[in-house]
């Protein structure tokens, strides 16, 4: 009942009417007919049908087998979209997934994130993570290799972000990764990767909020700074990054 009514929950945030339209604003720069586009943790798959009503060629992944048996059920057999049961990270192999039954968009892949979270970040204070899932774990790399290379890559695994960049060996035109207050090193993490993989510009979005915070896309060093600073007091949102050359 409870993984029933953490699906309930779910659905209702992140699927709810006028949702949708200002996804696609945001992510219309980024996406475009035929563009192939990976959303790494998709989970109900709303950020998934805003990539495929742009046009987009989307591979969802998700690990959990329940969002997994929904998307597929729900969204493959109607949009373009392919939905993968599994998780990606650094190598290829399996792992353990930590579920939130109740509250599923938080599990995760990274056991010293769910442990100190809770501690951390007040926001995730009630939060209980008491399923365990063995799940097969695949890299972006190899996923470039079996699907071709993404123009957008959205990553949301809940501290994972970092590990998922890990198992990437080039640049991508564009990707997103969550940040959330009380784990900012996973983000410093991922500026860190991005910056070794290219020449990339950043920005943010506040929470589930459709609009980037700063007029102009930033150099990592500026990002470092704003993340040293605890972000600005910002519980929670995701980072952009794009390749200085794909600006326009």
């Amino acid at each position: 009942m409870r993984a029933l009514f953490g699906l309930a929950r779910s659905l209702w945030l992140y699927r709810r009417p006028g949702r949708q339209r200002g996804l696609r604003r945001l992510y219309a720069p980024f996406v475009g007919p035929g563009d192939l586009v990976f959303d790494i943790g998709a989970h109900v798959g709303d950020r998934s049908l805003a990539f495929a009503s742009l046009g987009g060629r989307v591979v969802a992944v998700e690990p959990q087998p329940m969002l997994a048996a929904w998307l597929r059920r729900n969204l493959a057999a109607k949009q373009r979209i392919e939905v993968l049961e599994q998780a990606v990270g650094a190598e290829s192999g399996k792992g353990e997934l930590q579920v939130s039954r109740a509250t599923p968009t938080v599990s995760s892949m990274n056991a010293r994130w769910t442990r100190d979270i809770g501690t951390r970040n007040p926001g995730f204070a009630g939060v209980r993570w008491e399923g365990r899932v063995e799940v097969r774990v695949t890299t972006l790399d190899r996923m470039i290799e079996t699907h071709g290379r993404p123009r957008f890559c959205k990553i949301d695994v809940e501290g994972h972000e970092a590990d998922v960049l890990a198992g990437l060996s080039q640049p991508l035109e564009a990707v997103s990764v969550e940040f959330v207050a009380g784990a900012l090193d996973v983000a410093q993490a991922c500026v860190d990767r991005l910056e070794r993989l290219g020449d990339y510009r950043f920005n943010w979005v506040m929470g589930e909020k459709r609009e980037f915070q700063w007029n102009e896309w930033r150099r990592a060093d500026d990002v470092r700074d704003w993340l040293a600073c605890a972000a600005d007091g910002v519980a929670s949102g995701d980072l952009y990054a794009r390749l200085a050359s794909e600006k326009n």
